[in-house]
């Protein structure tokens, strides 16, 4: 990770006042599917020289299918009968060879024509579909947040009910679904090589951050030609923190509608809700990620709203909120939220 904070300063050298108003989509866009099959998946990494799967233009939309993170034979062991599991998954743990260091299966990378270092990705998160009717939770020893306490492994496998959108988790304890992407990425700076697609970081990548459920809008940094998305480790919910390591595990659909920014400069990822903006930090130190976090929000408040660097740092600490995005994956993620329907007037 010293690697990674060393071009993280890099990158952080100057600061361009950005724009938040969505950008039209570009006239005669068009739409396209990407299936995940052991030709258009990454297995554990992100890496700017990774084959595109798919070329597209700005404005252009993509449903992109996505696999669980877990082998076939941890649903097996779990009790799941074996015909319940995606011949995909199957295909991709019997053919794909050339994986890790991380976990996570991506679908992708995306390539957008014209998007290039120094640019933004706009990431619509337009609908996001359950793709299977289950999802696994699990730990195992030495992982998750508290792995003295759970010197052992267990599996379990949740049954999910689209019709309902609640996770069955017990006889008596049902989790309302909001299916997110764990994992929404592109490509690192060419100089870091290959990275784990485990840690999150100025790529964006595994942030686990539930509030990016369909509707809401994903800006990330683009470090590479092309910007190399890729997407996976889908989940039907998830608890700020992520506390054992995993989720709701499960496969997701999901469409996006991709927009470069030659407009927006940014140094880490943001987000925007309906309802919220978002700023995220991300640090193998918790509170070095909420240092980055809060500072983000300063400068959005900033540049956004015009108020003065006091100004911004005072209504940081009345009006926004600060939330554990999760403690489990090398960098840990905090996100800072702050409501729209404070903002009276436009500037």
């Amino acid at each position: 990770m010293k690697r990674f904070a060393a071009v993280a300063i890099l990158l952080s050298t100057c600061f361009v006042a950005q724009s938040r108003a969505q950008q039209p989509a570009a006239s005669g866009a068009s739409f396209y599917q990407l299936k995940p099959t052991p030709k258009t998946i990454t297995w554990g990494y992100y890496d700017a020289k990774t084959p595109p799967a798919l070329r597209i233009k700005s404005g252009d939309t993509v449903e992109i299918q996505t696999l669980i993170t877990a082998s076939p034979e941890r649903f097996v062991n779990a009790g799941m009968p074996p015909d319940r599991i995606e011949q995909s998954l199957r295909d991709i743990f019997n053919e794909v060879k050339d994986k890790g260091p991380g976990a996570h299966i991506l679908t992708g990378p995306i390539y957008i024509d014209g998007a290039l270092p120094g640019d933004v990705l706009e990431v619509r998160i337009q609908k996001i579909q359950l793709a299977i009717p289950y999802a696994l939770n699990g730990f195992a020893p030495g992982r998750g947040f508290l792995p003295n306490d759970y010197p052992y492994a267990r599996t379990k496998v949740v049954p999910l009910n689209e019709k309902r959108m609640v996770a069955e988790f017990s006889d008596g304890v049902e989790i309302p679904l909001r299916p997110f992407f764990g994992s929404m990425g592109v490509a690192p700076p060419a100089v870091t090589g290959r990275i784990s697609s485990n840690p999150p970081w100025v790529h964006a990548g595994n942030l686990d951050n539930k509030e990016l459920v369909a509707g809401t809008t994903l800006y990330i940094p683009i470090h590479a030609p092309g910007a190399l998305f890729q997407v996976g480790d889908g989940h039907g919910g998830q608890g700020d923190g992520e506390v054992d390591v995993t989720a709701l595990e499960t496969s997701l659909i999901g469409t996006f509608q991709f927009i470069v920014r030659k407009d927006l400069h940014l140094h880490w990822p943001r987000a925007e809700t309906p309802t919220h903006y978002i700023t995220m930090g991300l640090s193998a130190d918790l509170s070095e990620a909420t240092k980055i976090a809060v500072r983000e929000m300063i400068d959005f408040l900033m540049q956004e709203k015009h108020l003065t660097r006091d100004d911004a740092y005072m209504l940081s600490s009345i009006a926004a909120d600060l939330h554990i995005t999760e403690l489990v994956d090398e960098n840990d993620g905090v996100h800072m939220m702050i409501p729209k329907s404070i903002f009276t007037t436009k500037r």
